[in-house]
């Protein structure tokens, strides 16, 4: 994919064919082997990292003109930091590469490219360098290619632009499964489909239906409801437009294909068969897989909808607190049950469960675990239980 990407723009493609070490990975592109002076004399190498604005394949510079290093401050013969590029500190990683700080230098017009950009800060950077010795370079001609493929059918530019590449990659390697694609399960869908998960495995047993749409995220055509298509592949089908890896699994989760679950790494559970949530976290608990089972329970009281959203999280660390939140009814007296779904309430219930996620997984801050949210519509307010 890098070296695609860098043959599919000009100004990335001119950089290599100079001989600089050039790589593109996960929205960033990296120059290697700068020379710089430090502060004592010595002659040493680091990287520049910039992020790179896309649009489908084709790189498309956004104006923004600060860069990130690794190495130390570049410095002048005679130790003093060379000022017209210093910027800030940085202790980050951006595409698997530990920036020590940024550097800033606008020309009046700015740049035109990501070529211009790259080769103003290469020749500030290793010009006191180049001076002490002239044997030094950045031209190595030497090809650093990143052919790590990506889960993504397009290159997630809104990641390396705020900066939170490293945050995500903490999902490269999970399998995630979500049961039930009805309104709320479909949201989830939405929001982890943006995510570098490695696998999303979508299980439900239903037909997509016209009252589906109504409690979905996106705008079905009417025509899609002669098809009788399975929820998993309408979504498949609308979701692999954005992530490569989404398999279909057009079933409800029964003793004899529970096992479906055995290999992930979390799961969400978004369905109101009291039984079948019963079947699904036993499993869940046996084989230490960390899930999060999701409720709404609405009424209409004289033309009024109020009720409650509820998110529960368990891992091994609480699954002896599963009896006290989870009702397990074949009949699903559970308030959680009721029949009305509306697609802000599933939206809310979907994020909060996502946002859950992401802290089990170190993404977000996590400073009090709790075990339970539960929003109430009609005060407006999210209760945490531990």
């Amino acid at each position: 994919m890098s070296q695609e990407l860098i043959n599919h723009s000009d100004d990335l493609k001119k950089l290599q064919n100079e001989g600089y070490e050039l790589d593109v990975n996960n929205g960033y592109g990296i120059v290697s082997h700068i020379p710089y002076l430090k502060a004592n004399g010595e002659i040493d190498y680091g990287t520049l990292v910039s992020s790179i604005a896309f649009e489908g394949d084709k790189a498309k510079y956004n104006g923004d003109h600060v860069i990130y290093f690794s190495g130390d401050q570049p410095c002048n013969a005679d130790g003093t930091e060379i000022t017209q590029i210093k910027h800030s500190a940085s202790n980050s990683i951006l595409a698997g590469i530990n920036v020590k700080r940024s550097f800033s230098n606008k020309p009046d017009e700015n740049y035109k490219d990501y070529y211009e950009k790259f080769v103003n800060y290469i020749n500030i950077i290793s010009s006191r360098a180049i001076d002490k010795d002239n044997s030094v370079t950045a031209k190595t001609f030497k090809k650093v290619v990143t052919e790590e493929e990506s889960v993504f059918q397009y290159i997630d530019t809104n990641s390396s632009r705020a900066g939170i590449d490293n945050c995500n990659r903490k999902m490269l390697d999970k399998k995630i499964a979500i049961i039930g694609l009805g309104g709320t399960g479909a949201y989830i869908l939405d929001l982890v489909s943006k995510t570098n998960v490695k696998e999303i495995h979508l299980i439900d047993g239903d037909v997509f239906c016209q009252h589906n749409a109504f409690r979905s995220p996106g705008a079905a055509s009417k025509e899609i409801f002669q098809k009788s298509m399975s929820k998993v592949s309408y979504f498949k089908a609308n979701y692999q437009n954005m992530h490569k890896n989404l398999i279909e699994h057009n079933m409800f989760i029964k003793e004899e294909n529970v096992s479906v679950l055995k290999d992930m790494d979390f799961v969400f559970i978004c369905i109101d068969s009291g039984i079948a949530r019963k079947l699904i976290t036993d499993y869940l608990v046996l084989e230490e897989i960390p899930f999060i089972d999701t409720g709404i329970g609405l009424q209409n009281i004289n033309d009024t909808i109020n009720g409650q959203v509820r998110t529960t999280v368990f891992n091994k660390t609480n699954y002896d607190r599963i009896p006290i939140y989870l009702d397990f009814d074949e009949d699903g007296n559970d308030v959680y049950n009721t029949n009305i779904q509306i697609a802000e309430c599933n939206a809310l219930n979907a994020t909060i469960a996502v946002i859950e996620w992401k802290k089990y997984f170190k993404i977000y801050e996590n400073a009090d675990s709790q075990c339970q949210n539960v929003y109430s519509i009609e005060m407006g307010e999210i209760v945490h239980e531990n």
